[in-house]
């Protein structure tokens, strides 16, 4: 694969400005106020739009690296999947009410699709997994990481040894070296992940962790894990909806603490007595 073929549409056309002509150049300027919208427009709409001619659509993503006009839309596509905002923001006028309706009837659509795929039996196993771990490690890059956090927080009034990775300053080549068979990793597995994420999670599995992804990446049955939780993410603007993968990070962290029993207790009571002893709260 060659190196341009990597590259992203907006990549590509910072890339080819200098050797672009004046109309060409006009055409690039649309095409990069709203890239999503070429996933939409057919060549002869995009031509419109700039006053061009087809022709110079057609000379224009020659330029950029693709076979025809086709394959740069369904680049664009497989971008808007990516979740990158930049190509989910479109030129259409944005809408001026129904706007906390729409999010409000996307969020419960995405609940319920999530929490349709995920039943009982796999709460109760991930759950019970943390509960029986030596060591517990959640791990989540760029969005992910809140999530992450938010997990290894809450957790962490049950579970004495767990750690939210990557460790500032730390990579997580110093991280890995030390799980084997009972430990537990939760990878919180979010559009758009790191190049490193397959890797990481392939590693993982060489460990023998019980491993548990949770995501809404497209690829995420490809990875190896004990279990995996899909996520819906769909959202009414450009910015993905993460309420399911906040729901499914608190559904698991409130059976851990249900299922922890006495031990589970003592160890919240200990942490209450330390908050009225420091007077923190």
């Amino acid at each position: 694969m060659s190196s341009v073929s990597r590259l992203s549409l907006v990549a590509r056309i910072r890339e080819a400005l200098p050797d672009l002509h004046a109309s060409e150049r006009r055409l690039a300027d649309v095409v990069l106020n709203f890239p999503g919208d070429l996933a939409s427009y057919t060549a002869t709409e995009l031509a419109q739009l700039a006053n061009v001619s087809n022709a110079t659509v057609s000379r224009f993503v020659r330029k950029l690296g693709y076979g025809s006009f086709e394959e740069a839309r369904q680049a664009v596509r497989a971008e808007q999947q990516t979740g990158a905002p930049l190509f989910r923001f479109g030129s259409g006028n944005a809408p001026t009410d129904g706007i906390v309706a729409a999010h409000l009837e996307q969020s419960r659509l995405n609940l319920e699709r999530t929490y349709s795929i995920f039943d009982d039996g796999a709460l109760d196993a991930i759950a019970m997994a943390i509960l029986a771990a030596p060591r517990v490690r959640v791990i989540g890059f760029r969005a992910g990481q809140s999530f992450a956090r938010y997990l290894g927080w809450q957790l962490s009034q049950i579970c004495r040894e767990i750690s939210v990775l990557p460790r500032d300053g730390e990579t997580l080549a110093e991280s890995l070296p030390g799980l084997g068979r009972g430990d537990c990793v939760i990878v919180i597995a979010l559009r758009r992940a790191p190049a490193a994420l397959t890797g990481v999670v392939e590693a993982l599995s060489e460990t023998n962790a019980d491993v548990a992804l949770i995501g809404d990446l497209p690829r995420l049955d490809a990875l190896p894990a004990r279990w995996r939780v899909s996520c819906a993410t769909s959202a009414p603007g450009p910015l993905l909806n993460h309420i399911s993968v906040m729901a499914m990070c608190n559904l698991i962290a409130a059976r851990v603490i249900d299922l922890s029993g006495p031990a589970g207790r003592q160890r919240m009571r200990a942490i209450e007595d330390a908050h009225t002893r420091l007077g923190e709260l």
